[in-house]
């Protein structure tokens, strides 16, 4: 089985190079309304020229530096023609940037354009990460022409729901993302003028003071340097005050199950990670609506990865051996060299879905500092797992986790002091810079985060309540979406619940005082604990069911380990801070504290609920 996954990740390596490299940059393609999008052109050549003929397209729509791409020089000297646009208002190319909301457009349009062009054999197919995953999803709900296969890695898409909203709350890394990505250097706000020195050092300024703008949120419009990027702060300010699943996100040309009716009927590859930021989206909601909905073949893979992290072996502080990573452009060529040129290499014969199995190591400290956790890649039919069987665990007073319902107790209570939240250490993160990381951590805190005050285990605070497993007799295997029912009451006339799921390992030689490591996470703002399309008033002091279902995952609690379940009330700055008082989001001028109370007794049973695969 181990021989065959690794055969089946690297077929395709010794796909050898037919051509040379020509590269055209600065190529201006024109959109219906006149603006034009700058456009990098790599393509096959002999001796540096350009070879005659048509061959097949690979596009790729970046808000990002175009830069010299490495995917773009692999493809061309092995028969395809890679294209690299800038989208609207970003690197040169025209018009203002307005956060995917003319790329459904701009796509269309950039696949009419290329189809007009000499070199061009009529067929597409799109690649890129994050963005530019998700603008392949806005081309194929627009049905752009000539599009036939697709490969969207760790793709935004249904930023409602997960992503940028997050069960109502705001997920702070695309207020850094504005600030830093939405910069004076990638920016055309001044009619595609290079900004002035002045301006270019006071948003320089700006993006160096992220902590310290995040410590005195909300963002109020006009009162930072990003007025001078006047689109950029328009859709930051909305973006953080719409906690609504409603029409504003649904209506984005990226949010694929709330289109998948419109989506183009092509073969579609998602990949994404356990540790990847938009996993829940590609896993739980886009491959599963469009597998359903659609003749033509959806393949999924998850990896043990963070966001963009395909060829790397660890996430964080966890590492899972060589086989972990890929040798990702050989996996792509074998997709498109079916789809494109239609060569047999019977990839739509193997298995629909691949995942990797974290957990199998022993846990010795690698040389690099890490924790070895392990694991091998399996074939599935589908995802989720049909055969996972759900296994509830209750919380129980005390602390405990157990499969037996809990007795008569009082409730858990704790104090949510929005002034001191609990520290993001680790988790589904990206486009964070200095404020968080991405991946599985030892969940202690450590000089090296701004939110730390110590170095305590985040399980030492007062406002953290841990319910825990004694020791495994044997080892468990949890693969799929794991949901926390959770009855809770608060003071409060809104506020937050989280919570985390941890895999704790016992102390060893190498780790004396052990390793809690986190495995998932998810938040739910009290207001939109369901449904998420609209706001529902929280009762102080009546206890409310809140659903929380953290990013999916596969693992193997070890023999000796513990499941742990963490509860709070924050965890920041992965998502912004609930003030507690119920004024508008983004818009609060007073911070609370809130008293919390966790229900766990035969008629609150709060619990969390793991898909067990049976052995």
């Amino acid at each position: 089985m181990r021989f065959a996954a690794s055969a089946w990740l690297l077929c395709g390596l010794a796909a050898a190079q037919e051509y040379d490299l020509a590269i055209t940059p600065g190529v201006k393609a024109p959109m219906r309304d006149g603006v034009r999008l700058v456009t990098d052109l790599y393509r096959p050549a002999r001796d540096g020229v350009p070879v005659d003929g048509r061959f097949p397209v690979l596009l790729e729509r970046t808000p990002y530096d175009r830069g010299r791409s490495r995917a773009g020089e692999y493809f061309a000297r092995r028969g395809y023609v890679v294209v690299v646009q800038s989208v609207r208002g970003r690197y040169g190319s025209e018009g203002k940037w307005s956060m995917l909301w003319d790329d459904d457009r701009d796509g269309f349009d950039t696949a009419q354009w290329i189809l007009k062009q000499p070199w061009c054999d009529g067929g597409i197919g799109t690649m890129g990460t994050s963005y530019a995953g998700g603008t392949q999803h806005a081309m194929a709900i627009a049905n752009a022409p000539g599009l036939k296969a697709m490969i969207p890695v760790d793709a935004l898409s249904n930023t409602g729901q997960y992503g940028m909203r997050h069960n109502g709350a705001f997920e702070l890394r695309f207020f850094n993302w504005i600030f830093t990505h939405g910069n004076a250097a990638s920016s055309n706000t001044l009619a595609g003028q290079e900004p002035d020195p002045a301006r270019r050092a006071a948003i320089q300024q700006m993006a160096e003071q992220i902590p310290d703008y995040l410590r005195n949120l909300p963002l109020r419009p006009g009162m930072t340097p990003l007025r001078m990027m006047p689109e950029y702060e328009t859709w930051l300010v909305e973006a953080m005050r719409h906690g609504e699943n409603d029409e504003w996100w649904k209506k984005l040309p990226t949010s694929v199950v709330d289109r998948v009716g419109e989506y183009k009927d092509i073969p579609v590859f998602h990949v994404t990670g356990w540790y990847d930021s938009w996993g829940s989206q590609v896993a739980n909601l886009s491959y599963p609506a469009l597998s359903k909905s659609k003749k033509s073949l959806q393949k999924l893979i998850i990896g043990p990865w963070t966001h963009g992290g395909q060829t790397q072996s660890y996430a964080g502080e966890a590492e899972f051996g060589p086989d972990a990573g890929l040798d990702f452009n050989a996996l792509r060529l074998r997709w498109f060299d079916r789809w494109l040129r239609n060569m047999p290499n019977q990839i739509e014969s193997e298995p629909p879905v691949r995942i990797f199995v974290m957990g199998t190591g022993n846990g010795h400290r690698t040389p690099e500092g890490r924790v070895f956790v392990g694991g091998y890649w399996r074939d599935e039919r589908e995802w989720p797992v049909a055969r996972a069987k759900p296994v509830s665990l209750y919380f129980w007073s005390g602390g405990v986790l157990s499969e037996q319902k809990p007795r008569e107790s009082a409730p858990t209570r704790f104090t949510f002091d929005p002034r001191d939240p609990v520290p993001t250490i680790g988790g589904n993160v990206s486009s964070s810079g200095v404020l968080m990381f991405p991946g599985a951590f030892d969940q202690r805190c450590r000089p090296n985060l701004f939110t730390c005050k110590d170095q305590l285990p985040l399980s030492a605070r007062r406002d953290v309540v841990v319910f825990q497993t004694p020791p495994l007799e044997a080892d468990l295997e949890v693969t799929g979406s794991v949901e926390v029912n959770l009855f809770a009451s608060t003071s409060a006339p809104d506020t937050d619940f989280t919570a985390k799921l941890v895999d704790v390992h016992p102390p060893s030689a190498a780790f004396p005082n052990g390793v809690d490591l986190n495995i998932a996470d998810s938040i739910v703002r009290g207001r939109f604990r369901e449904p998420a399309d609209r706001a529902l008033a929280v009762k102080p002091g009546a206890v409310h069911a809140y659903t929380i279902r953290p990013y999916p995952t596969s693992l193997i609690f070890r023999k000796g380990h513990r499941i742990r379940i963490d509860i709070s009330s924050s965890n920041f700055p992965r998502f912004d801070v609930n003030p507690n008082t119920g004024e508008p989001l983004n818009q609060h001028r007073r911070m609370e504290k809130a008293e919390q109370a966790i229900y766990h007794d035969p008629q609150y049973a709060s619990r969390v609920v793991l898909p067990v695969i049976p052995k």
